[in-house]
């Protein structure tokens, strides 16, 4: 036991300001790992449910943030950032902030946390609570903004999950987290209406899920085909099946759709995408002239 408590006044204390489902998965992952943590919560019995896990937890935002120099925040939103840290004092403090939140958000609160005397990282997490802590999960945290900062804490962030620095830009890794997201939610779009086309037909869902596992996953090479022609600026390289035959097979999937009493909600925007792109002369391309036309 002594020597457990001699370990852990060697490593880097951490102030953790949020102790809902990921905070507290966060908290933790440093306990575990032997950092002393203070931990406050809005909602005091969240932050108790640490404590017994050998936190100390604080009554007050300020009371927390004079507890170490590492403050990291895992709270709802950017509003609630503006609100906990009010008169708050930061100077020479290093703010990492964990809330989910756009690249215009991360860069005004590192210009926010500038003007207060601190130093500033954003983080955008790509995991859900189970995955933190466990290394064979593959959850890993996006960071920009203070190179420094994050050179210098970069062993104990890499505690709960891997790291990816990714710029000075404060808002960088809001922009990747989002950038991401979006693509997985347009996939599970697509999962969903496969799953509503044979919904109620003798096809199991059970059955069909493996099919669409392999056939997704074969379907990711294109990602790295879309960056190469984006770079290039040649959308017409490696093409498999240019934007006129697919735009032709179009019609298939809606009268499917259709005769399946599905709707097509979720495919009519990118349908209507590919169109206009074809309707510019460009049906020798691949699809990847659609990413010119969201540009605004």
């Amino acid at each position: 036991m002594g020597e457990k408590t001699v370990e852990s006044v060697r490593k880097a204390p951490v102030v953790l300001l949020g102790a809902g489902a990921m905070g507290a998965a966060l908290g933790r992952a440093w306990l575990v790992a032997g950092h002393p943590l203070t931990v406050w919560n809005r909602t005091a019995a969240r932050a108790a449910e640490l404590a017994g896990e050998g936190a100390a937890v604080a009554s007050s935002v300020a009371e927390a943030v004079a507890g170490g120099r590492l403050v990291v925040v895992c709270l709802l939103d950017d509003e609630s950032v503006e609100q906990a840290l009010a008169g708050v004092e930061l100077a020479g403090k290093d703010v990492v902030n964990l809330v989910t939140g756009t690249p215009g958000q991360a860069r005004a609160r590192a210009a926010w946390a500038e003007r207060r005397g601190a130093r500033y990282l954003d983080g955008g997490i790509m995991a859900v609570p189970p995955m933190i802590g466990v290394p064979a999960a593959g959850a890993y945290v996006f960071y920009s903004g203070s190179g420094e900062l994050f050179e210098e804490h970069r062993e104990v962030l890499a505690v709960p999950a891997g790291v990816r620095y990714v710029g000075a830009d404060a808002g960088a890794a809001a922009l990747h987290d989002v950038a991401l997201l979006s693509a997985m939610y347009g996939m599970l779009g697509g999962i969903a209406h496969a799953f509503a086309l044979v919904r109620g037909e003798a096809i199991a869902p059970a059955e069909l899920a493996p099919l669409l596992t392999g056939w997704l996953t074969a379907m990711a090479g294109s990602v790295e085909r879309t960056a190469g022609q984006l770079e290039s600026g040649d959308y017409t390289t490696g093409v498999v099946s240019n934007l006129a035959m697919q735009v032709a097979g179009q019609e298939t999937l809606l009268r499917t759709a259709e005769e399946q009493r599905v709707s097509v909600e979720l495919l009519s925007p990118y349908f209507r995408l590919m169109k206009h792109r074809l309707a510019l002369g460009s049906g020798a391309e691949d699809l990847t002239g659609v990413v010119d036309l969201l540009r605004r």
